[in-house]
């Protein structure tokens, strides 16, 4: 026992160190100026900027909460993240992504924050997307650190306690984003996408081959959990699939460390490459985690309440070192989403808050000390908020996309709608966030039987409807007010290149 927790532990850490050195070498060639620390001079590649993209996307949410998922109801969930959202968000990369980058190049914007604000003139907007930004950013860095803990109780059978892999997850993302800046991350996003890509299916092969092949697997999934192989029921209703899906979709458009990888490709061929790939590439990784859960389900892997699926699957089925090979994969991808998230967010601060407010006449290098003080600080308060591990994986991920997702329609509106006004955008964004949180922490509400508040209506996600709402309100509002004499339409009057 203690020469396998040895083994599993060495791997962890071996893995983690070779991300750290390729993090130094990005250091030494990072410059200090804002625009090649948080974009890399928008000179990323295809390959970079698709796999940055990509191993950014892979968290714990991914990894550990969509197979737990498939695990108790069921393999449909690749249809809502695999197929769904891998086109859904493709479309989107299109339609936002695409015109962020054409006015980010012209207009030399670092953060979504500080376009909005310029369009329409107004520092308060900024502020109120950074913020909005940054207060859905704290429970997905919390997903990140809850998903390691729960990782590295997984795989050492508890030998390990949670709060170490929570507190080893932390302290490398605090020390690399400090250091390595955007050339890093997506460097070692490349690195870590391409293996988690390949260990993945590796691990369906051994799984595969440990438990008889896979007409043996299919066996016992058909005798134990017959309704795993029908389409629909239970949890997957249509409504859910879809609500679920878009959701995901949308708000994944407004993250942070994915927005502002719109601003950030090289040029449009790039750009173009990047979205029309996308789709293969989700499909590639979600469809073998997925059923990693489904089968672990069908082969009787026994999953405690608040465990993660892969973990346990891995330690019946295979070798340690190769348990320990998938975990340190998936906790890097896990650290590829946190240290991203940093990243973004200490720009939002700095150039969206700080500067702003604070001292317009900052320095670079002041900024700089800024930025990094304020991840620490986020890091550290998001560590100690997962210490009392507040809901599932699922359910904290949830909440934040939804979250963002608000905030999607808004923009699109802004980006190709020269009639929207600030009135418009403040309402679309204050009204539905408000919708939004109301519904998140208030209990639901029945009158006589029927639903007046609650998390559905008309059995569609509450999410969905604050979407609208947020629709209803940026169109409608910018309707019934004239644009000020300080926004300027013209910020956005970009032809495609």
């Amino acid at each position: 026992m203690a020469e396998s927790l040895a083994v599993q532990l060495g791997v962890v850490g071996a893995y983690l160190l070779v991300a750290l050195a390729v993090g130094l070498v990005a250091y030494r060639l990072t410059g200090r100026d804002a625009e090649d620390y948080y974009l890399a001079s928008r000179s990323i590649g295809t390959l970079v900027l698709l796999f940055t993209t990509f191993a950014t996307l892979l968290s714990a949410f991914t990894f550990f909460g969509g197979p737990t998922l498939a695990y108790r109801a069921g393999p449909e969930w690749i249809l809502v993240m695999g197929l769904m959202d891998g086109i859904i968000f493709a479309i989107l990369w299109y339609l936002i992504g695409y015109r962020q980058w054409l006015i980010g190049k012209v207009r030399g914007y670092v953060t979504l924050g500080e376009m909005l604000g310029d369009r329409f003139g107004s520092r308060r907007l900024r502020a109120l997307v950074a913020g909005v930004s940054l207060f859905w950013l704290f429970p997905y860095v919390m997903l990140q650190q809850m998903g390691a803990g729960e990782a590295i109780v997984g795989l050492t059978n508890g030998a390990v306690p949670y709060w170490v892999g929570a507190a080893a997850i932390t302290l490398f993302m605090i020390v690399y984003v400090v250091a390595a800046g955007l050339r890093g991350v997506a460097w070692t996003d490349t690195i870590q996408g391409l293996f988690m890509l390949g260990i993945v299916w590796l691990a369906v092969v051994w799984v595969l081959s440990s438990a008889g092949g896979l007409e043996s697997v299919s066996a016992s999934m058909a005798e134990s959990k017959p309704e795993f192989l029908a389409l629909g029921g239970g949890l997957y209703s249509p409504q859910w699939m879809i609500s679920t899906a878009v959701t995901i979709a949308f708000g994944v458009t407004m993250f942070p460390q994915i927005n502002q990888r719109f601003f950030v490709a090289k040029d449009v061929g790039v750009l173009k490459r990047s979205f029309a790939l996308w789709p293969v590439l989700v499909v590639l990784l979600f469809v073998p985690a997925f059923l990693l859960g489904s089968w672990a389900a069908g082969l009787g892997v026994a999953v405690p309440e608040g465990a993660n699926v892969i973990p346990l699957l891995l330690n019946e089925y295979t070798p340690a070192w190769f348990a320990a090979l998938v975990i340190a994969g998936a906790m890097a991808a896990m650290m590829s989403s946190s240290d991203s998230m940093l990243l973004s967010g200490s720009s939002y601060l700095t150039r969206d808050l700080y500067r702003p407010f604070v001292n317009p006449e900052a320095t670079d290098e002041r900024e700089a000390w800024i930025a990094r003080v304020g991840v620490v600080a986020f890091a550290v308060g998001t560590f100690a908020v997962s210490l009392f591990r507040p809901g599932t994986l699922i359910t904290v991920g949830d909440t934040a996309f939804g979250g963002y997702a608000q905030l999607a329609l808004p923009v699109l509106v802004a980006l190709y709608w020269p009639k929207t006004t600030r009135q418009g955008m403040f309402a679309g964004i204050v009204g539905s966030q408000i919708f939004y949180l109301l519904h998140v922490f208030l209990p639901a509400v029945t009158v006589g039987g029927v639903t007046v508040f609650g998390t559905t209506y008309f059995t569609w996600d509450f999410a969905l409807y604050g979407m609208a709402l947020s629709l209803v309100l940026t169109v409608g509002g910018s309707l019934l007010t004239t644009a000020d004499a300080d926004e300027r339409a013209e910020t956005f009057a970009v032809g495609a290149d």
